[in-house]
């Protein structure tokens, strides 16, 4: 079986000194690793009565649609300001210097639908808290987060400790 980790390639520096940044790119090249993936995104969530995957802006539309076919349902995008034609629904949050802002449409959920979080990467949960909040706001159930990469030293599973968080490959 192939493995994973080989297939995330650390570019260091990037995008800042002292940040070693986790590029999925040789993962999404490689077919084998790409489906093993997204299998271990989905497995654990596989007849839990999943109604949409949502994937935030952009690497979670990769991971996040993926899953969603291989549940079965539907795909709803979180995306950047200014990037939904239709009526929508805002949320801020807070970066380690500023704020940023993610954007959802307004009927994009139906109250009490079960929902999945999916993205690739997890480091300080802010942005999917954020995530989260929209979701919520719109009135889904959350049952879940899967994520490719957790970086456990930046503790954001701690910002989503009410939810089930589930990462592929964890780093400490």
């Amino acid at each position: 079986m192939i493995e994973l980790e080989k297939l995330i390639r650390d570019i260091p520096d990037f995008p800042k000194p002292g940040i070693v940044f986790k590029d999925i790119t040789p993962l999404l090249a490689n077919p084998q690793g790409l489906a093993l993936a997204i299998e271990m995104l989905a497995n654990p969530f596989r007849g839990k009565g999943v109604e949409l995957v949502v994937g935030a802006e952009s690497r979670g539309f990769i991971f996040g649609i993926a899953v969603a076919q291989a549940l079965s349902c539907g795909f709803v995008p979180v995306r950047k300001p200014g990037k939904l034609p239709h009526k929508k629904l805002s949320v801020a949050y807070d970066l380690e210097y500023g704020q940023d802002t993610v954007e959802i449409h307004a009927d994009a959920i139906i109250r009490g639908q079960r929902i999945l979080m999916v993205d690739d990467l997890l480091a300080t949960g802010g942005t999917m808290g954020a995530c989260c909040k929209l979701v919520e706001n719109l009135g889904g159930e959350i049952i879940g987060i899967a994520v490719l990469i957790e970086l456990a030293f930046l503790s954001g599973v701690r910002l989503l400790s009410r939810y089930d968080v589930h990462s592929v490959l964890r780093y400490d």
